[in-house]
């Protein structure tokens, strides 16, 4: 528990002040998009929780280096989760930086609703990224991103494994799984070798290294797609 207060001001479609003057950024939910829509997910945000008391959950409320505390927000008058409101919206995607399994899979499950439902950000439907078009992916470098393809191949490169979504290694898009994360990844139920032509979904960072790639740091990053995703 982080304490509680009450919403003085949002401040964009992730943060908010508090009246004791705490700047809170939402734990577990990335913006996506592009500036024109910056304004309209402030508004989504300022529609859940403008002037409402909540209530602040959390390991840490250690400030980030911004002078920003993370935390889970919830309403404190229902008890609902902010961010899993802000997703149901289409205002936002779900980040897998999340200790809890089960608190990411729970914010899926509101921003699966929204994308099926086609509110917010899902109406447009090229947020999510063919991982075929590794132009169009690298023209969001820099973004946190959802991109969706049949892994080609898996290889590993030094301490690096790679699920490569086409030939050209030095063009098109690839996965990358640092040596560390391997353990994680193998808990979580992914054989990676089993991933060859299979579809997944896959969300970060987008860079360029050549080629443009997301990197993972969280098992949670690797969806593996079945009937109906």
């Amino acid at each position: 528990m982080q304490g509680d207060g009450r919403v003085a001001s949002v401040i964009d479609g992730r943060s908010f002040r508090l009246t004791d003057g705490r700047e809170i950024r939402l734990a577990g939910v990335e913006e996506a998009g592009s500036a024109p829509t910056t304004a309209r997910r402030t508004a989504a945000l300022s529609s859940i929780i403008a002037g409402r008391d909540v209530t602040l959950q959390g390991m840490d409320d250690a400030p980030d280096r911004y002078g920003r505390q993370n935390a889970f927000v919830l309403l404190s008058s229902s008890g609902e989760l902010v961010q899993s409101l802000l997703l149901a919206l289409g205002a936002a995607l779900a980040s897998p930086e999340v200790a809890d399994r089960n608190c990411f899979d729970l914010l899926l499950v509101a921003e699966g609703e929204a994308r099926r439902t086609k509110k917010g950000l899902w109406a447009d439907p090229t947020v999510i990224k063919n991982a075929e078009r590794p132009d169009d992916i690298l023209a969001g470098i820099g973004r946190f991103t959802v991109v969706e393809g049949k892994v080609l191949s898996v290889r590993q490169a030094g301490t690096m494994t790679y699920l490569n979504f086409g030939r050209n290694f030095t063009r098109d898009f690839a996965v990358a799984i640092p040596r560390r994360m391997m353990p994680a990844v193998e808990s979580a139920g992914i054989v990676l070798k089993s991933l060859e032509n299979r579809r997944i979904r896959v969300r970060g960072w987008i860079e360029t290294r050549p080629c443009p790639r997301i990197e993972v740091h969280h098992a949670g990053q690797i969806e593996v797609l079945g009937g109906g995703d």
